[in-house]
């Protein structure tokens, strides 16, 4: 049996993504949210997890948002990121946790199954359209620093609760917010968080 852990923060989904696995036969499928997240890959051992990398939180839970993919587990299981073509932030999130797989969120429920069975089988797994929006993405115009500013102040942190999470002073925060909001030519703090997101950058 391969085992499966599909983390995801809407439970409804990660419900429906495990019971298409477990019904393909040959998967022992566990989910979990964010906060339960680590203590499951801690228990579990699963030949493979599979993340939504747009859920508000996956960033935090694999250590993304400081620039440097922290395994939720050692030694980490290959990831299967979930990503849409049109949000190229997820797929660049994906790289940098050096996921396996990648399966495009608008495809058939077979290629995920494919992709979780040659994960497993230690290959990778690309689809054609993913692939493709990641050559054609832009750039991304902040820092890797200012990307986790801005990640925490989508998730709704004060500028005090982002300082202390990323041992930095308010006023480094607040410096950090506004030259993300000047490089996103956005008016203001949550006009830089929807663009981000439409961007898929956060």
């Amino acid at each position: 049996m391969t085992k499966v852990l599909v983390l995801h923060s809407v439970s409804l989904v990660r419900s429906a993504l495990a019971a298409l696995l477990r019904s393909e036969g040959g998967f022992d499928v566990t989910s979990a949210g964010w906060r339960s997240a680590a203590r499951r890959a801690e228990s579990l051992r699963p030949d493979v997890t599979v993340v939504d990398l747009d859920c508000p939180g996956a960033c935090a839970t694999l250590g993304l948002q400081g620039g440097r993919a922290r395994p939720l587990a050692a030694p980490a299981a290959p990831l299967l990121v979930l990503a849409a073509s049109g949000a190229p932030g997820a797929l660049r999130r994906g790289v940098q946790a050096e996921a396996e797989g990648y399966v495009d969120k608008d495809g058939s429920p077979s290629r995920l199954v494919r992709a979780v069975r040659k994960v497993a089988a230690g290959e990778r797994f690309v689809d054609p359209s993913l692939a493709s929006a990641l050559l054609e993405a832009d750039p991304v115009p902040l820092s890797p620093r200012e990307l986790s500013v801005l990640a925490r102040a989508a998730e709704g942190d004060s500028v005090a609760e982002i300082a202390r999470a990323l041992h930095l002073a308010s006023g480094t925060v607040r410096n950090y917010m506004a030259a993300v909001i000047r490089k996103t030519g956005a008016r203001n703090r949550i006009d830089a968080i929807r663009i981000s997101r439409s961007a898929g950058w956060v």
